[in-house]
């Protein structure tokens, strides 16, 4: 009798998984990579960190790599509508074949270590060390790996990497992290090995301070990108440094023997601006690598760059827009794409989020540009009651309504809205990933 299991039993394995939670630690993912060959020591690895803007900075990455003729892996993480959109390769997910037989070759090596001192393992590291897994077989070139949480004792770090990538930091998840944000940055700054090139888009003095001395302990060459608008810094130089400037629909970087004019990344905002330009950098540090990507692959890649819930369109006539902002910065952010992207009569924002998260922070940058509030509560196990949402919405728009189910909410949104109207539904992953409308 075979031992391979179903696609729906690998799911229904991972979610059994799920009680075990977050575990930080690098004991059971490295115990679980030794009982499978280490397949991670056979990539070359672009690792991903940051507070926002980490999966768009490594889709930039992968599209870029891949417009260059390489075979470009990419692990992301939360996934939309399909756990698969975490595991892809030239931007197609692994098939469900391959993701059971994957699956079930690692269940019996992660139950046996369950046995052992070093406890369950979790979800997480178990769908990380399929992608490991999965890209070593395929032989692909490079290796796009988002962190999931932190960095330092997140299970993707048992990689050294050609490229550690910051994009920025920012308070979030500050019950792990730390409540300041040079303890969250030191966290992030534990991908940092020795020998590779750092790359960042940290503005955050502080944090730069923390994550700057960490590389020089690693003795890694430090890039660093900055907005042309931003405020001259008094700080220690980067060994490299690159400067991006915004323009009305798109932006410009230049650097050390480059400059790219008119570039129009394929992801809306301009706080995407950053991202694309830390992504161009990482690309550009490979070529110590002898890697060679040329500017017309650079330019494509981040024109064709698609990643689901990043202010990301379903529907026009009413307008319906879904984005995972889950803190206060990325809500600043989304916020200000909404304003300088779209025109509409009346924003109805529907909001769900996870308890883990600050509502207070992110409601207060949503809430005020919204004629409609609709407060409601995916079905994870951690989402913050809708009543609370309500409650704390109400200090920032005038008509707010409670709808508990998510799909019940986008409907009532739709019911209200106007053809020139404008819904948008955000909070948390988990919230647009149960909206039942599909891109059109």
């Amino acid at each position: 009798m075979s031992n391979n299991l179903t696609y729906e039993q690998a799911l229904d394995y991972l979610d059994g998984l799920l009680k075990f939670g977050i575990k930080f630690g690098l004991e059971r993912i490295t115990a679980l990579s030794e009982a499978l060959g280490n397949p991670h020591r056979d990539l070359r690895v672009i690792h991903v960190g940051g507070t926002n803007g980490k999966g768009s900075t490594a889709t930039f990455i992968q599209t870029i790599l891949s417009e260059a003729g390489y075979r470009t892996a990419l692990y992301t993480s939360p996934y939309v509508r399909d756990l698969r959109e975490r595991i892809q390769i030239d931007g197609r997910m692994i098939g469900r074949e391959e993701f059971a037989e994957i699956i079930s070759e690692i269940k019996p090596a992660a139950d046996k270590i369950g046995q052992t001192d070093l406890g369950p393992v979790t979800e997480f590291e178990v769908k990380t060390m399929a992608a490991y897994l999965y890209f070593a077989r395929m032989h692909v070139d490079f290796a796009v790996m988002e962190v999931g949480m932190g960095g330092r004792f997140d299970a993707t770090n048992i990689v050294e990497p050609y490229v550690a990538v910051i994009t920025n930091v920012s308070l979030d998840h500050t019950e792990r992290l730390g409540d300041t944000v040079d303890k969250i940055a030191f966290e992030k700054a534990g991908i940092i090995k020795t020998g590779c090139t750092l790359v960042t888009a940290v503005d955050d003095e502080e944090a730069w301070q923390v994550i700057l001395k960490q590389a020089r302990h690693e003795g890694a060459e430090v890039w660093r990108i900055i907005s042309s608008h931003a405020r001259k810094a008094t700080s220690p130089s980067p060994d490299v440094q690159f400067k991006y400037t915004t323009k009305e629909n798109g932006f410009s970087m230049r650097g050390p023997e480059i400059q790219l004019i008119g570039l129009k990344p394929g992801l809306v905002g301009q706080f995407q601006h950053a991202n694309a330009a830390t992504a161009i950098a990482a690309v550009l540090a490979l070529e110590k690598y002898e890697v060679r990507v040329p500017v017309p692959a650079i330019r494509a890649g981040i024109a064709y760059a698609y990643i689901p819930g990043r202010v990301e369109t379903l529907q026009d006539n009413p307008k319906v827009i879904v984005d995972g902002a889950h803190n206060p910065a990325a809500a600043r952010s989304l916020a200000r794409a909404i304003r300088e992207n779209y025109s509409y009569d009346r924003l109805i924002l529907v909001i769900g989020m996870l308890s883990t998260h600050p509502c207070e922070g992110v409601l207060a940058r949503l809430a005020p540009i919204a004629s409609t509030v609709i407060a409601t509560q995916s079905g994870w196990s951690k989402a913050l009651p809708a009543d609370v949402l309500e409650k704390e919405a109400r200090k920032h728009c005038e008509n707010v309504e409670n709808v508990s189910n998510v799909s019940d909410a986008v409907k009532r949104a739709l019911d209200i809205a106007n053809t020139n109207d404008l819904v948008l539904v955000t909070g948390s992953f988990y919230t647009i990933g149960e909206v039942n409308i599909l891109p059109e």
